[in-house]
């Protein structure tokens, strides 16, 4: 199936594009601003669906409203007319197609061109209402205030916030590649007056986006995630992250060193615990000391050694032989002290999740050697 996606190169014709590409079933034909009438009439002349993304909101002059969001539209379907190929148009409009202004304007008169032109051709055709649309590729500085936030606290800039108590309307892009491939395949989600519809959008307040996308950049320091089961944070913590500075990838860890080897704390969360990393020299034993709820898992990732455990007023000792050569995880149950001892010749790396972070107030860490009954 041949789709043809104009604004190809646009922030929601990018990530429609890569995603068709990787989907088996698919050809999709790239009509670009660069390109001409020409361009576009061969490309139409191939179509089996057209997604019309191509449009703008910013123009130099606000006659370019007209020219390009309901003009193109216009030009788009006279030459699906000229080569008879009533096929399928979906375009995407936006929710300020009901307000007064040049941009709204056109963006309506683009809509009735569409719908019109689908009774008369009694083809389907699907107009989408879209909300702030945000994710990877948006450009910062224009249109978007998530990629506009996003790219300016990812570089420790200033924002400015007009109105903090201010609510907005947002979509993420993968909701809305998602629900054009829906209508692509006959099956849109249409709302009560038949506009095509994301079924998932967020609200919310300036002041709460702010917060959040502040929150992503102080994880770094805090080596907290934010909770995934939120789909609104899932989505503007990808997003933040689309805008790190390239040389800014990468962040320090503080590691505590000894003689014995290191600890390094990776990561930290208030509802699955937190990760480090540990190093024991090779003879080392690390550890001796038990919990009464905190409870852990160790995965030796790297050298050879045993972790020996004893429950506490017991005297029988178990033992589990680990190795970086054969990754499996041990847990480590509550009321058993248990040691942790290099037994190699190289460093002994293991990876530790613990279920709570460290609290100094309730270490719940009670020291007892293994070894002494």
């Amino acid at each position: 199936m041949k789709i043809l996606v104009t604004g190809a190169n646009g922030f929601i014709g990018k990530n429609l594009c890569v995603t068709l590409e990787n989907m088996e079933g698919y050809e999709v034909l790239k009509y670009c601003r660069q390109d001409t009438l020409d361009d576009l009439k061969t490309l139409c002349g191939e179509a089996d669906f057209v997604v019309h993304l191509a449009g703008v909101n910013r123009p130099p002059s606000e006659v370019d409203h007209d020219k390009v969001n309901r003009g193109l539209t216009e030009t788009l379907l006279n030459i699906l007319d000229e080569l008879e190929r009533p096929v399928p148009v979906l375009l995407s409009s936006s929710t300020q197609a009901l307000l007064d202004n040049p941009y709204g304007n056109s963006k309506q008169e683009a809509e009735i061109l569409v719908q019109d032109w689908g009774k008369k051709n009694n083809i389907p055709v699907y107009v989408y209402r879209f909300p702030n649309v945000f994710g990877k590729w948006c450009r910062p500085n224009y249109n978007s205030v998530v990629a506009t936030w996003c790219h300016a606290i990812a570089r420790d800039e200033q924002i400015r916030v007009d109105d903090l108590d201010k609510t907005i309307n947002l979509v993420y892009i993968d909701h809305v590649v998602a629900e054009i491939i829906k209508a692509i395949k006959g099956t849109p989600t249409l709302d009560k007056e038949g506009f095509g519809t994301a079924p998932v959008t967020f609200q919310v307040t300036l002041a709460e986006l702010e917060k959040r996308l502040r929150s992503y950049r102080e994880s770094r320091n805090s080596l907290s995630l934010p909770d995934s089961s939120d789909i609104l944070d899932k989505c503007l913590y990808a997003t933040y992250l689309s805008y790190l500075p390239e040389d800014r990838f990468s962040y320090p860890l503080v590691t505590h060193s000894d003689n014995r080897g290191s600890f390094t704390e990776f990561i930290r969360t208030p509802e699955r615990g937190q990760v480090s990393v540990n190093v024991s020299k090779p003879g080392i034993t690390k550890g001796n000391h038990w919990h009464h709820t905190k409870n852990e898992k160790f995965l030796v990732v790297s050298g050879n050694g045993m972790i020996r455990f004893r429950r506490v007023g017991e005297e029988k000792i178990f033992e589990y032989a680990v190795s970086g050569e054969k990754l499996e995880v041990v847990d480590i149950p509550t009321g058993f002290t248990h040691s942790l001892v290099n037994t190699g010749d190289t460093d002994l790396v293991t990876i530790m999740w613990v279920n709570e972070c460290f609290d100094p107030e309730n270490p719940d860490t009670y020291y007892l050697e293994v070894d002494k009954q």
